[in-house]
């Protein structure tokens, strides 16, 4: 068993922070790297391929010191291994927190509840990549005996999101002969779009839903379903045309899909945490069994890294302290990711879900209320796109935004310059978010005294620089995993369980009350607040019309 932790506050690194905030806090990045002319080499890391520059952050050598101390005395250690163990750390729903697990080699052994995980994850990979190639290479055919052309993954949260980014990310080492797209929303806008311009004949879907029963998710199977047998008749052919990510066979079995294509996976895998799982089914068909794998090999990497790495040195752990800094003493709200590479333009989208649904929590573990900021809202966009729109709150509002900037020192589609000037603005937007531009310096240039203070820059933003080579399945499992592992590291400082997420299920519960009220015909007594009322009886009136 680990020490008992204190309380988040009470810890002496937290209290010795509150004082190193009020000495150094009117610090400015354009003094501190004055007085140090080795900072930019000094405040680096560097794993897997993946190089971190944080040394634009409004940090110290003492605030590093003591970050990596309150991560000592918040136990994350004792958590880290915890987690790789197979303990069950999600405490509200008894499981253990084994996405590590996903992508464990073969000679591993990860047990719970006395069974070793392991082998099951690479049987399930195993089948997923027979299957994979069956569609890759025409053996799989639907109905009527067509080749599959189109690949529509039915899923929502996790099982949309991780999907719809890893295709978008590794767009570059897909099978261009199939066409992948994505449908989430219970919109039926989305769903429309998405099969519109499509065959039944050639079109397989894939169907992820742990029980069958998420409402979105099977109101899209079932209008998926309608859709494919209004032009191939027979009931026979669903077994042709889809496929289930799922645990629940007899639910599976009933809607016609043969359960010998059905892909599982683990109560000890969060949605968020899924898409190295089955739930890349998709992703697998999309890039081969041997890009997934090697997908899988860069997850891996970074969480040796994270497992083994000393906090000073290693990448996770540094950029989630640097976040609570952020968060809890400057009070920053949010923290923009911006990727300078189109491939990654739904990976801040991406990590929304990771991050928000994971720290975005009011009570610690042990049920107390919170005294403290959880959970900054991620955002943001591709650069240089994200320049001609936002970046002028970041650099000139009165909010303070952390930033990340990743990029890739080769471009996979190499254009004239392009990729130079692409990566000059990284370089130019990390330097002008740290240092700015002062009064003296724009008036040096001549301009008006009436327009001086609105081209002054305060700089004294904070970014972090993420690096590597280039992108690929490898790297964006490094990524992907680098800011599980941060999450992660954000939550133990906190004392909060970043994996559970009882805030997604009030609404949803409410709205299958809400279904069988909205019938224009209906003459149900509504027993909502007056504006739901209201909205409810408006909605039935319009219908009616």
């Amino acid at each position: 068993m680990s020490e008992a932790v204190a309380p988040t506050t009470s810890r002496p690194a937290w209290k010795a922070l509150e004082a190193h905030f009020q000495a150094i806090k009117g610090q400015h990045l354009r003094d501190i790297f004055a007085a140090d002319a080795t900072r930019g080499e000094r405040l680096t890391a560097e794993a897997t391929g993946v190089f971190l520059d944080y040394s634009k952050n409004r940090v110290t050598d003492e605030t590093l010191k003591l970050l990596f101390q309150l991560a000592k005395e918040s136990g994350l250690k004792d958590r880290i291994d915890a987690m790789f163990r197979g303990d069950k750390i999600n405490i509200t729903e008894n499981r253990a927190v084994l996405h590590v697990a996903l992508r464990a080699t073969k000679d591993q052994s990860i047990v719970v509840d006395g069974v070793n995980v392991v082998p099951e994850v690479h049987e399930v990979l195993d089948k997923m990549a027979a299957f994979s190639g069956r569609v890759r290479s025409g053996e799989w055919k639907g109905y009527t005996g067509k080749k599959i052309k189109n690949v529509i993954n039915i899923g929502i949260g996790g099982s949309d999101l991780g999907p719809v980014m890893a295709y978008e990310a590794l767009k570059h080492y897909s099978d261009r002969s199939i066409n992948f797209r994505f449908v989430s929303n219970v919109d039926g806008t989305d769903f429309a779009e998405a099969t519109q311009d499509l065959d039944p004949e050639d079109t397989l879907f894939i169907v992820a839903s742990k029980t069958f029963t998420t409402l979105e998710t099977m109101t899209n199977a079932n209008s998926a379903r309608a859709w494919t047998l209004a032009k191939l008749k027979d009931d026979a052919a669903v077994a042709k045309h889809f496929v289930a990510v799922s645990t629940a066979a007899k639910e599976v079995s009933k809607f016609g899909i043969d359960t010998a294509n059905m892909f599982g996976f683990w109560d000890w895998v969060g949605g968020r945490y899924s898409m190295d799982s089955a739930i890349g089914l998709s992703t697998m068909i999309a890039i081969g069994p041997e890009n997934f794998r090697a997908m899988l090999a860069g997850f891996h990497a970074m969480d040796e890294h994270f497992r083994t790495t000393p906090f000073e040195k290693n990448l996770p752990v540094i950029m989630g302290l640097l976040e609570v800094w952020y968060a809890d003493f400057f009070e920053a709200e949010t923290v923009a990711v911006l990727p300078y590479d189109q491939y990654l333009r739904r990976f801040p989208a991406y990590l929304q879900q990771l991050t928000m649904e994971s720290n975005g929590k009011h009570v610690t573990l042990d049920g107390r209320t919170v005294t403290y900021e959880t959970g900054p809202i991620y955002w943001g966009e591709p650069g240089t796109n994200g320049q001609h729109s936002f970046y002028q709150l970041i650099h000139q509002g009165t909010r303070l935004i952390p930033c990340d900037l990743i990029a890739f020192c080769k471009s996979l589609n190499p254009v004239g310059k392009h990729h130079d000037i692409l990566m000059s603005n990284v370089f130019a937007q990390a330097e002008a978010l740290a240092f700015g531009k002062t009064a003296e310096q724009v008036k040096a240039e001549g301009v008006a005294d009436a327009l001086v203070p609105h081209k002054t820059f305060e700089g004294n933003r904070p970014s972090n620089v993420i690096l590597a080579d280039h992108l690929t399945p490898e790297m964006l499992g490094k990524l992907v995993a680098l800011y599980e592992h941060s999450v992660f590291t954000q939550g133990v400082v906190w004392e909060i369980g970043s994996f559970d997420q009882w805030g997604v299920e009030l609404g949803k519960v409410l709205a299958q009350r809400i279904i069988p009220e909205l019938d224009a015909s209906s003459s149900a007594e509504l027993k909502h607040d007056s504006s739901t009322n209201a909205l409810i009886r408006r909605y039935r009136s319009c219908k009616a019309k």
